[in-house]
């Protein structure tokens, strides 16, 4: 039988730590913005330790994302940060630009690396180029089916890691454009920190029903998906390929939403382990998932069961 997969998500602070934990979480990505990309909390790096030792006592992993689109004085600054890191106690850091990885190998040698980058994750040729430069998991790209996870799994070594529900990112730009729009509508001068009061949403005149989430961070501006995965119901099918870690993506949803997910997903992994030949997918767990759905934000399985041509 494989080994279990790790459920990991996120959390805006210890508090919510401490209920995902008694939830079923395996591990948690936190981090703060000036180093990682569309957190829900800032966890300085103090609160990373804090965090590490909320932990360990359960046996959760603490994942440190790193993976922002780095300028030169941020560069600059990642030595110091990722000693700081690895002397907290994190068990990795999530990374997408490769001097993170030159950095955090010469820093910090004892840190699990994790590749992320996001769109361009979806070969196990790149996993693999990655796994010789040091890196310990794959955090696989969106857009694949399950036909492409099983190849890649089949020819890596790597730990791979899956979203399996919640939103996705799918704009990301360095400029203000909010604030820029904002400011050119006479609606106030630019301001500092997360923008999510304001509810602000694109949306297409062809298709009116879809909401595309927007904000902007001191880092950019961020353009989120429509809808939600939600791969629960099809899940024994990523635990028979053998996936090591299950994403589950918090951001932008309520403590009380994202406890009600990790509960079902956890309550049907442990299900599929402890008899895989018997296992049954009970609707309950999908159905406490749908009464606190948000009813303009579809349940969907993303692009697991579709044909995407690169």
């Amino acid at each position: 039988m494989r080994n279990k997969p790790e459920l990991l998500t996120t959390a805006a602070s210890l508090d919510e730590m401490k209920v995902l934990i008694a939830a079923g979480a395996d591990a948690f990505v936190v981090g703060e913005t000036k180093y990682g990309m569309r957190l829900p909390g800032q966890f300085d790096e103090a609160g990373i330790a804090e965090a590490v030792k909320l932990a360990k006592p359960s046996g959760v992993n603490i994942y440190v994302s790193v993976n922002n689109i780095m300028d030169n004085k941020t560069v600059e600054e990642l030595p110091a940060y990722m000693k700081r890191v690895a002397e907290a106690g994190a068990d990795a850091i999530v990374f997408g630009d490769p001097a993170v990885l030159a950095i955090a190998r010469e820093a910090a040698p004892g840190l699990k690396l994790h590749w992320n980058a996001e769109m361009t994750s979806t070969n196990y040729s790149t996993a693999n180029y990655w796994g010789r430069r040091g890196a310990t998991r794959f955090v696989l790209a969106r857009e694949l089916n399950l036909e492409q996870i099983a190849e890649i799994r089949q020819h890596t070594e790597l730990e791979i890691q899956v979203q399996v529900h919640g939103m996705t990112n799918i704009y990301h730009s360095k400029r203000s454009l909010i604030g820029s729009f904002l400011e050119h509508q006479g609606k106030g001068e630019r301001q500092a920190g997360l923008r999510t009061a304001e509810g602000l949403y694109l949306t297409e005149a062809e298709r009116p029903g879809e909401r595309y989430p927007i904000y902007e961070d001191e880092y950019g501006t961020h353009m989120m998906s429509p809808d939600d995965i939600c791969m629960l119901d099809a899940l024994h099918e990523l635990l028979e390929l053998g996936v090591d870690s299950l994403k589950i993506e918090g951001f932008m949803k309520p403590l009380s939403y994202n406890e009600i997910v990790v509960k079902s997903y956890r309550a049907a992994v442990d299900a599929y382990f402890a008899n895989p030949a018997q296992y049954e997918f009970n609707e309950n767990w999908l159905e406490a998932i749908r009464e606190v759905q948000d009813p303009n934000r579809e349940l969907t399985y993303g692009f697991f069961f579709k044909e995407q041509v690169y």
